[in-house]
Formats: C-alpha cells, structure tokens, sequence
C-alpha cells in the first residue's frame, strides 16, 4: 500500500500537519453553526442587559475571584435543578463578557440567586460571611463598604462594550456617573447578586 499508516506515523511533521488539520475541520465543524443558531446569539425570553450599578458589580465580582469558587451555570441533572432552580441555556449569558460559567462550587452556585435574600443579607455576608453561615469559608469583603465606584470608569468601561456590540444607548452611558455617584462596591456587588436569574425563572 503506497500510503499507508506506517509512513504517516512515522514521519513527525506529516503526522503533525494531518493531526493539526483533523483538529481545525472538527473544530469548523463543532463551532461555526453556533453563531448561526439564534439560541445562543439572541437573549433568552426576559433576559435583559446588566443596569450601571450591576455591571460595576459584575466587575468588582470578577476582580475579587469570587468566579474561582462559585459557578454560575446550572446543569441539566435533576439534582442540580430541584436545588438552584431551571437548568442554563446559552441565550442566559449573550450579555455577560466574560461569561462567569466556571466549574468549581467551594461555594454554591450563583446562577439564581437573585431574590432570594434581601439587600442587608448579601452586604452582612460579604463584609462578615460566619455572621450568617457559621460554616462558611468565604472570605470576608469588609472594604467594598468603604470603597467607592468611579464614575468615570464606567463610561469607558460601557463605551467598550457597546463597541462589541452590547446595547447600551448614549444616554445611559451619559447617565452612568450619576447613576454610580456614592455608591460603594458593597452596593454594586449587591445590585449584581440581586440580578443574577431574576429573568431567566
């Protein structure tokens, strides 16, 4: 046999090449009619893009890593569902850049949490989180009470994303330091928790 597995084995870079090009048309394959598929390009029904102080909030969550121990993406095990509610489908996340999906739960996952605690449980948590649950080895947040947001990072921060294609108007953008003007962190990541599958249930 002229060509045969023996010589493409054999010979490092054509296994390469062929191995390389295997993977690319796989991966064409896998990838391209997702950008095609509306449910994953289109919001889901109810879903709507973060608020000024949410999306500061979203930003102060992933400064903090809060993503290494908490996932935000329910599977499609009954397990998962009868605790933290209707599994996660991708038209959730067309607005979240990056997307918070993670895998690691140290912590429960946070996809719904939104609602079912009030504004004063998220802040004693987050500043003191034993207070609530004795159990607990979330680390203590007590300096986003004190920090405060910048106004003018949100603009540029909501200008960047309405260049990739989020639909933020001018006029919210022009709004957002008014919006923001003394708000804490504390206050952020809380209007960010409080959002999260509030309109996906």
């Amino acid at each position: 046999m002229a060509f045969s597995h023996q010589k493409i084995e054999t010979r490092n870079w054509l296994m390469i090449v062929l191995v390389t090009l295997v993977v690319s048309i796989g991966g064409l394959v896998e990838i391209v009619p997702l950008f095609f598929q509306r449910s994953t390009t289109e919001p889901a029904p109810g879903v709507e893009n973060y608020g000024v102080l949410e999306l500061a909030g979203r930003d102060i969550y992933v400064r903090e890593g809060c993503y290494a121990c908490h996932s935000q993406m329910i599977r499609s095990l009954r397990s998962e569902t009868l605790r933290y509610g209707p599994y996660s489908v991708a038209g959730e996340f067309v607005y979240d850049h990056p997307f918070q999906w993670g895998s690691k739960r140290t912590g429960p996952d946070l996809a719904r949490v939104g609602g079912r605690y009030s504004d004063e449980w998220h802040r004693e948590h987050l500043i003191a989180p034993r207070n609530l649950v004795v159990q607990s080895n979330m680390p203590a947040y007590p300096w986003l009470a004190e920090a405060k947001l910048d106004p003018d990072g949100m603009v540029k921060r909501m200008r960047a994303l309405q260049a990739i294609g989020l639909p933020y108007t001018d006029e919210e953008i022009a709004a957002a330091p008014e919006v923001v003007a003394g708000k804490t962190e504390l206050d952020a990541v809380v209007a960010y928790l409080q959002s999260l599958g509030v309109n996906h249930q």
